[in-house]
């Protein structure tokens, strides 16, 4: 029956990628999670349509009866200003550059070659999807700071998620204890959140741009994490990890 050879192809398959494993198979469902998030945002927005908790929640962060006063103390924009910064263009390449020259370092050319394909990809994918969508910057309240580019999907979102995760992925498969790991995937994972909720509380972006880049970000970050698990396995890309104990 045609059956049984599709069924011994499929599981060898799923045995050459490792999806009996937890990493290849829960990157592999983050793809699939995050990808199907934004394309469903992106199909609403290519379409015209809105959100509307987008209109809500930008009013939510500013002063009733004075739009381009945002609430909280006086200091609270600056320092909005300050975290925005993180998931600048200048910023990302600033905290890549320092990983890739760690790992040409310490021997880990390849890796380090992996890293600038995986982060310098999701650039170009940003500025790819910016172009084609073309959304406006939001006119309801005034902008906190300057724009240049488009404003679906929110570049700063989306780079964040595709750096901090993915060299939080990287940096967490050299730890060995798992409070480490843990720590390191959090600080990767809140960084990533403080960087979106600062663009949309500049006013910069609507909350649905924040929430698309979150998503594109994350589903990109998860197949380079795929891709490198297998990479590694076939030895083309060094693994993070430390050699075992003597």
């Amino acid at each position: 029956m045609v059956v049984i050879p599709f069924r011994r192809h499929a599981m060898a398959v799923w045995l050459r990628l490792r999806l009996n494993e937890i990493g290849p198979l829960a990157s592999l469902l983050a793809v699939s999670l995050f990808g199907f998030g934004f394309l469903k945002l992106a199909d609403e927005v290519r379409e015209g349509g809105s959100f509307g908790f987008d209109d809500r929640l930008l009013l939510a962060l500013r002063v009733p009866g004075d739009l381009a006063q945002p609430i909280g103390p006086s200091w609270l924009p600056e320092t909005m200003r300050d975290i925005t910064a993180f998931g600048s263009v200048f910023g990302i390449v600033y905290v890549t550059a320092c990983v890739v020259l760690y790992l040409a370092i310490t021997a880990r050319r390849r890796a380090a070659l992996f890293v600038v394909i995986a982060i310098g990809g999701g650039e170009l994918l940003s500025t790819g999807l910016k172009l084609f969508f073309r959304r406006p910057r939001p006119d309801l309240v005034p902008h906190g700071m300057e724009t240049f580019t488009a404003s679906f999907p929110s570049g700063h979102a989306m780079l964040s998620a595709i750096a901090y995760l993915t060299l939080a992925i990287l940096l967490a498969r050299v730890e060995r204890s798992r409070k480490v790991k843990a720590f390191v995937m959090g600080l990767g994972v809140v960084t990533t959140l403080l960087v979106g909720i600062s663009r949309i509380y500049l006013g910069v972006h609507w909350p649905s741009d924040v929430l698309a880049g979150w998503c594109i970000g994350a589903a990109w970050a998860s197949l380079c994490w795929f891709v490198a698990l297998q990479l590694q396995r076939q030895e083309v890309v060094e693994a993070p990890d430390p050699p075992p104990p003597a």
